[in-house]
């Protein structure tokens, strides 16, 4: 039995993998300190023999007997990471090396999970994979940014260096089931905001665009990229929905879908926000033959649906 470990597995992405890896019979070790992970997200896994969790923070080195890393531990959300973005940028960065050497120690495979904040406020649009980025390495946001982006650096090291089997996927926005209904991402606030009749903030004037990727498309597209053999590509890979929506036309899209009574309000636009984001997705069509399957219609009837079942949770 293949025994994969999912680092940052119990947060929104990494829960949905567990729950996929699962279901395709592998025996999953979920690391997570829980800092922005859920335990609630992996409850029903908890008695599956094929599953363990460990409470873990992956700054401190960890042995397991595995065939393949997904590195998807560290805080995702701009609230999340910059609560300690000290900590943001040593997880990105330490916790990479520390997963580096478990994958070159037991010659497993490893996937890292970079962003598109790499790209930072890009100069060109859409984005492709061999655009260089546009980022600023001293704003709010570049303990994410850059840690990523030295993330994807230590990666490609290690291969050149040590043979390490790396892969790297570049995540785009993605919405769905497991989401944390408090951190602060656009889709979970402005549904949670919606169902509990609430003012729907808008920052900026609702003119910046975000493709959407319902999560299920996502985690089969990651999991088509470790297992791929076809292919001696190693990254990185855009995986997103080309799909390109406004933040208002968002808003007014689950304003329809809840009918609430919720009201539009506009605020600053927080520094270093993107204005654009839309991934190009030609070389993950061509590798793996894939693109997203779900329309933003439809994965906000299916997100809508989740966080009726965790609205009251909701505080921001």
């Amino acid at each position: 039995m293949k025994k994969v470990l999912v680092t940052g597995g119990a947060g929104f992405l990494g829960s949905n993998l567990c729950h996929y890896l699962i279901n395709k019979g592998y025996y999953v070790y979920c690391l997570d300190n829980l800092f922005t992970g859920r335990e609630a997200n992996i409850k029903d896994l908890m008695k599956n023999k094929n599953f363990k969790f460990i409470k873990h923070d992956v700054l401190n080195p960890i042995d397991l007997d595995i065939n393949e890393i997904y590195n998807a531990a560290c805080p995702a959300s701009p609230p999340a990471y910059q609560k300690s973005p000290s900590n943001t940028t040593k997880t990105c960065v330490i916790g990479a090396l520390n997963m580096l050497e478990l994958a070159k120690k037991h010659d497993a495979k490893i996937l890292q999970f970079s962003t598109s904040e790499v790209y930072g406020e890009p100069l060109v649009h859409p984005q492709k994979e061999d655009y260089r980025g546009n980022v600023n390495p001293i704003g709010i946001r570049s303990c994410y940014d850059e840690g990523k982006r030295c993330a994807e650096s230590l990666f490609f090291d290690y291969n050149r260096e040590y043979k390490t089997k790396i892969k790297i996927v570049r995540i785009f926005n993605t919405y769905g089931k497991y989401m944390d209904p408090n951190d602060g991402r656009v889709v979970s606030n402005f549904i949670c905001q919606a169902l509990n009749n609430m003012d729907i903030t808008i920052y900026g004037d609702g003119s910046q665009t975000r493709s959407f990727c319902y999560v299920d498309d996502l985690i089969n597209a990651i999991v088509k990229v470790m297992e791929d053999t076809k292919s001696d590509f190693l990254g990185p890979i855009n995986l997103g929905n080309p799909g390109e929506f406004t933040m208002l036309e968002l808003a007014k899209k689950i304003i329809s879908k809840t009918k609430t009574k919720s009201k539009i309000i506009y605020k600053p636009l927080p520094s270093d926000d993107p204005t654009q984001r839309r991934p190009d997705i030609s070389l993950a069509k061509k590798l793996i033959n894939w693109e997203p399957k779900i329309e933003l219609d439809e994965g906000l009837d299916k997100s809508i649906e989740y966080f009726k079942t965790v609205k009251g949770d909701f505080n921001v």
